[in-house]
């Protein structure tokens, strides 16, 4: 997102409390945005697969998710920051565009008939996606005061977490309670898979059309100024240019950070990229996308993609006490660590069923990512340039995904001769380097708690609700 604005700045009045059912209804549509993003992450790899793809070219397909975040999640956080409507309000014109773009992808995807149509997919279901999901971040800023916030990312992560849950084990679901066939012919993607992403779609469009109707938001205080402010800042480049050149001018704890988010990132994209490839072969012992042993694999993958974001959910409410234990540093390399070990671990697991553990740590980790790096960023910006660096910050999430994309596959096909597993056991100790250079971040903001009247929030979720990141 580009530089606040001066009506998108934070507001010298402070705003009113919203009820426990006004911050659910603001949140709900991420229950939506995640159905998108947890069926993309789970069968994304599968459909390629099934509409032929190498295993070592996977990693490149994938490319068009992380480039159209690079690109749309700082245009259109410049876009809805200078939006108003009486009617719509500032960031509810951008939820309903998306959504709708996003439930005709989610539509067609499992119909496509060939790779570059399946690839070309993803690129539009990305991008529609990102359109709904980036001003989401903003509203907490926009509509809640600064005592609820904690309150809001709490809403949203807990929508996140059923989202992924039940998305992700659909395909599952399908066969296992309603013997829905998840084998198909030669390029044909089975009807297990077809039914979640038409699930998916509905419900994407149904929980933001709630939101979009349910949920108030504020003019800005100064019209006068915001309009000036739009004149004065006035086209499309002008957004990309103040992104982009962000990166320039970072403070040295975003730099520190930078550092961690890529490894970090890096071991999350080889996962969902591989995942699929790597437990289909390495303990299924089968790459016949038609065979009933692949797909029951690849049901399997989406199962343990829902038990690592249900672990996520549960442990993040445990990270602020681990934080006052330690600190937040210390309490994010641990948390990284035993994600790295849970990818390694897969190397050596035969029983399916095993893979569940593994995820356990995958899921420790996942919900210190979603949180601990943002609540360290918070403490090194000034207010006034809070969501200016923030759309920076989201780079660093973007350029490992493109990193991956890039060279994930030279190293499956020529260094681990086609062993996909193996590039998970390469995300886990990317990940464990993510930990240990979290202990040379400047947290200046990590103070342990004073004796006072209030609960020391040791993650500073009061200071900035973290962002949900993009895939």
């Amino acid at each position: 997102m580009a530089a606040p604005t001066a009506a998108s700045s934070v507001s010298t009045h402070e705003k009113p409390r919203l009820s426990f059912w006004q911050i659910w209804n603001m949140s709900f549509g991420f229950l939506g945005i995640q159905f998108g993003f947890a069926l993309q992450n789970a069968n994304v790899s599968r459909i390629f697969e099934t509409m032929g793809a190498n295993t070592d070219d996977i990693a490149f397909l994938w490319l068009a998710a992380p480039t159209t975040g690079l690109l749309v999640q700082p245009i259109v956080g410049y876009m809805s920051d200078r939006t108003w409507s009486p009617r719509w309000g500032r960031r509810r014109p951008f939820f309903l565009v998306g959504a709708i773009l996003a439930s005709l992808a989610l539509l067609v995807m499992p119909n496509v008939t060939a790779l570059w149509m399946a690839a070309g997919m993803l690129w539009i279901m990305d991008s529609s996606i990102n359109i709904s999901m980036e001003p989401f971040r903003a509203l907490v800023g926009d509509v809640l005061p600064s005592g609820q916030r904690t309150t809001g990312f709490a809403a949203q992560t807990f929508f996140i977490g059923v989202g992924a849950i039940v998305a992700s084990s659909l395909p599952w679901m399908f066969t296992n309670w309603f013997d829905v066939s998840n084998t198909a012919g030669p390029g044909q993607i089975p009807l297990s898979v077809k039914y979640a992403f038409y699930i998916g779609g509905i419900v994407f469009l149904l929980a933001v059309l709630w939101t979009v109707i349910r949920t108030k938001e504020y003019p800005p205080e100064d019209m006068k100024a915001f309009e000036e402010e739009k004149r004065r800042t006035a086209g499309f480049w002008n957004g990309v240019r103040e992104s982009f050149m962000g990166i320039f001018n970072m403070p040295k704890t975003m730099k520190q950070l930078a550092a961690v988010q890529f490894f970090s990132w890096l071991a999350l994209f080889a996962m969902w990229i591989y995942m699929t490839p790597a437990i289909t072969s390495h303990i299924y012992h089968t790459t016949d996308t038609t065979s009933k042993l692949y797909n029951e694999g690849a049901d399997w993958v989406g199962v343990c993609f829902s038990v690592y974001n249900g672990v996520s959910a549960v442990f993040a409410l445990l990270l602020p006490s681990i934080a006052r234990l330690t600190n937040r540093r210390l309490t994010h390399m641990l948390c990284l660590t035993a994600g790295g070990l849970g990818l390694i671990s897969i190397y050596f697991v035969q029983d399916p069923k095993m893979l569940l553990l593994s995820m356990v740590g995958v899921g420790i980790a996942w919900a210190s990512i979603l949180s601990v790096p943002y609540a360290m960023l918070a403490g090194a910006l000034p207010w006034n340039k809070m969501g200016y660096y923030m759309g920076v910050f989201n780079f660093f999430i973007v350029i490992p995904q493109m990193v991956a994309g890039v060279t994930l596959g030279f190293f499956t096909k020529n260094v681990f001769h086609g062993a996909s597993v193996l590039t998970l056991v390469l995300g886990g100790v990317s990940m464990i380097i993510s930990g240990l250079l979290t202990l040379r971040v400047d947290d200046a903001d990590d103070v342990r708690p004073a004796a006072t009247d209030e609960p020391a929030d040791t993650l500073g979720y009061e200071k900035l609700a973290p962002a949900n990141p993009e895939v």
